[in-house]
């Protein structure tokens, strides 16, 4: 290999890691910076006093965080107040809600800058550092490096630490539909993750264009800025939202989210601690907030409102590159018109040949069907062949990075076999097909996916490669290295961030853009006589790291494998039954199900809801326990006219977290819990269920119900306690350390069901 080609691939390979792993600052201990800064150090101190326990709603950690943040905002010389009340969100998830809100005042009558994150957890393992004690930090941090600075903003600051985001983001629900200072927002900085490591992405949130907001965005310019119009068009896709989605919504604000989503593995689990929390995105986070808090709390808030959008993208020292999306059509057809000029061009100076050129279709559907074909069966395989990481719901497991690696090696290995195969074929003959298809997709991205509109500009250094080689055999490797780096830049981390955030499902997306940016880097890359060698050791790397993903496929103390038990006890039948959601049964929760695992029956396993859909998986007998069911009291019930109107009061008689109150498919026209109604979009879309009330202080129920008098409605409560482990009626042995318990389901739980009729 000639040393020029060395040295280009060398060039190449560190442009790979160097376009991921440069994304966010590298964490050192700064707790000796001066107070105008901000300390990393400070903030994870914050974020240790958050998370020594869970502390979902009602619980004792709850109250203990709430009581924290009180105490740190008055420390900074604020008045914090809290807001109280009843809200179901938008998914009828009934909780009491405590805010914690404060105000910096600044010297204009503008409107005000908010900044947001919540303080619960996920019920009800989930320490919660990273989600959301993380965002807390940053706040808190951020806010007393400001006023360490003595400076008195422009605009009013409000700090919203909001309540219930887990459950249905109820605490932001409450502040914006009837807090008086919702109307005085201009603009909200929300703080979240969706992993405990990783870089902090940006994602706008807005009804309008973005136009001002990317311009205020790069006014501030931060200094490790990950963000990207394709990002935040697949996040509204996604049935994923944030407190800031409310605002949005229901409150025409305009807002940045700052998430990072690495460590997708520790995501609501009992993992979600302080040590697994990456201190380099607890850095990423402060590096957008501080230039943002001074940018945005002097500027006039409502000149961020735009009806213009902007694509936008981030490349290594240009920091975030925007331009509008009139220029997505001109773009396309300039590269599409240049193409057809080089097309002919090199047909002219007869180095393309027709022929050769159709030819060239062959190995890129090739590459593209193996490697699609790769990414989606081969994780079936590897799921089929390591079925407990079917228990592990959100989709990533603990080895998730090594897999994402070997099936990029995987589908190099592919890329170079392939091309190697149709080497006979000149380089010029074979980016004729590559530069189609990407025109066509970049066609396609304009009209269906605009924010992904950034992808045209690869196209264009490909075409530059394109037109050299027309001209020359072989140009200097340096030159279509070079041209391949934004390419490599680009999406790069596109092949590690969707399998990810979205789980290893969607593998095959990682192997379509490996495979898809091999093309853009064609140029260079197939101008090696010996890609069935690079074939070769791309195999031979595949092969090492999948002995790696193997011998790191087992559970231990480090990496727990998620399981659930529940105790079930139908206080009708008077029978109860033992009930997981596992798909491999460990030895602590097979014990209670037995060696005969039974598939529960159709009235066993729709139980709960969950967020994957996750329904029970086997069943067993159990004792029953002296339980006693909800006291259920019919308040009123009057017929008027063609309608008929149900009040129920449903108290509990033992110590209780969370009440499901479920119908049979019946119109309901309105609907009350606690005096909250219903939205009569839920109540058209609800399926069965009615309502979760997330309850505090053992607190009851109380349930309006309008609906046809001539039907039948028949209710099914199911009362929920998450005390299985620590009930004095059960003999439950603690869960063994290599197991956490499953998130997104309920969990170490005991379940009391009745059904009644009306």
């Amino acid at each position: 290999m000639k040393r020029s080609q060395t040295l280009a691939l060398i060039l190449l390979i560190g442009a790979v890691f160097w376009s991921y792993y440069t994304l966010m600052p590298s964490y050192q201990s700064d707790a000796a910076l001066p107070p105008q800064s901000f300390s990393t150090d400070r903030a994870l101190a914050h974020v240790q006093q958050l998370s020594k326990a869970p502390h979902s709603v009602g619980t004792p950690g709850h109250r203990q965080a709430r009581r924290y943040i009180l105490s740190e905002l008055k420390k900074l010389g604020l008045e914090p107040t809290i807001q109280e009340g009843y809200t179901t969100g938008g998914w009828a998830n009934l909780s009491k809600v405590t805010n914690i809100i404060a105000r910096i005042k600044g010297s204009g009558d503008g409107k005000a800058l908010m900044l947001l994150s919540h303080y619960d957890s996920a019920p009800h393992t989930s320490y919660g550092a990273s989600d959301a004690a993380s965002g807390v930090a940053t706040i808190l941090e951020g806010v007393r490096s400001f006023l360490s600075r003595n400076s008195t903003p422009k605009n009013d600051i409000i700090i919203l630490i909001s309540d219930a985001e887990e459950l249905g983001l109820n605490g932001a629900d409450l502040f914006v539909n009837q807090h008086p200072w919702a109307k005085e927002v201009g603009l909200v900085l929300n703080f979240e993750a969706r992993g405990s490591g990783g870089p902090s992405f940006m994602l706008i949130e807005t009804n309008r264009g973005n136009s001002n907001l990317i311009k205020a965005f790069k006014a501030a310019d931060p200094e490790y800025p990950v963000a990207n119009s394709l990002a935040y068009s697949v996040y509204k896709m996604l049935p994923n939202d944030t407190d800031l989605t409310v605002f949005r919504e229901d409150g025409d604000i305009n807002g940045f989210n700052f998430a990072f989503i690495g460590d997708h593995f520790d995501y609501h689990t009992a993992l979600d601690t302080y040590q697994r929390l990456d201190e380099n995105s607890l850095a990423h986070q402060g590096s957008y907030l501080m230039p943002l808090l001074r940018i945005c709390s002097n500027v006039d808030l409502n000149y961020l409102n735009s009806l213009n959008d902007e694509v936008y993208f981030n490349l290594p020292f240009f920091g975030l590159i925007s331009y509008p999306f009139e220029w997505i059509w001109p773009m396309w057809i300039v590269a599409v018109l240049a193409f057809v000029l080089l097309f002919i061009t090199g047909v002219k100076k007869e180095v393309l040949r027709t022929p050769e050129t159709l030819k060239g279709f062959l190995p890129l559907l090739l590459v593209l069907g193996i490697n699609g074909a790769i990414g989606f069966l081969g994780w079936q395989f590897i799921t089929w062949w390591y079925p407990a990481f079917d228990d592990m719901l959100h989709g990533f497991t603990y080895n998730g990075y090594i897999y994402i690696l070997i099936f990029a090696l995987l589908s190099l290995a592919v890329c170079f076999a392939v091309y190697y195969k149709f080497r006979h074929i000149s380089l010029s003959n074979l980016l004729a097909a590559p530069l189609i298809i990407w025109l066509l997709l970049c066609g396609l991205i304009a009209v269906f996916l605009k924010g992904a509109s950034f992808f045209i500009i690869p196209v264009f250094m490909l075409l530059i490669a394109f037109a050299i080689l027309l001209y020359k055999s072989k140009p200097h490797p340096l030159l279509l290295v070079l041209l391949a780096l934004p390419a490599i830049f680009i999406h790069t981390p596109f092949v590690i961030i969707f399998p990810v955030g979205l789980g290893l499902k969607t593998m095959f997306i990682a192997t379509l853009f490996t495979s898809l940016l091999f093309l853009l880097a064609l140029p260079f890359l197939g101008s090696f006589e010996i890609k069935h060698r690079f074939a070769f050791w791309s195999l031979f790397f595949t092969i090492i790291f999948g002995i790696t993903a193997h011998v790191k496929s087992g559970f231990n103390e480090e990496r727990p494998k998620p399981s659930s038990l529940l105790y079930v006890y139908n206080a009708d039948t008077r029978k109860a039954l033992w009930a997981t959601y596992d798909q491999g049964l460990i030895e602590w929760n097979h014990q209670f199900l037995g060696d005969a695992l039974r598939i529960p029956k159709p009235e066993e396993y729709k139980i709960l809801p969950s967020k994957y859909r996750n329904q029970f998986t086997y069943v067993g007998e159990a004792p029953r326990k002296n339980l006693p069911a909800p006291k259920i009291n019919v308040l009123s019930d009057v017929v008027a006219g063609k309608e008929r109107m149900l009040h129920l009061k449903i108290t509990p008689k033992r110590n209780v977290n969370r009440l499901d109150i479920h119908t049979n498919p019946i119109m309901l026209r309105a609907a009350q819990v606690n005096q909250v109604p219903l939205s009569k979009y839920f109540l058209e879309n609800r399926r069965t269920k009615l309502v979760t009330h997330f309850i505090t202080d053992n607190a009851a129920t109380e349930l309006k119900m309008r609906f046809p008098k001539d039907s039948t409605l028949e209710l099914t409560f199911y009362e929920s306690s998450y005390d299985l482990l620590t009930h004095q009626s059960f003999t439950i042995p603690k869960r063994p350390k290599h197991s956490i318990p499953m998130p997104f389901v309920l969990n170490d739980a005991i379940v009391v069901t009745r059904k009644l009729k009306f």
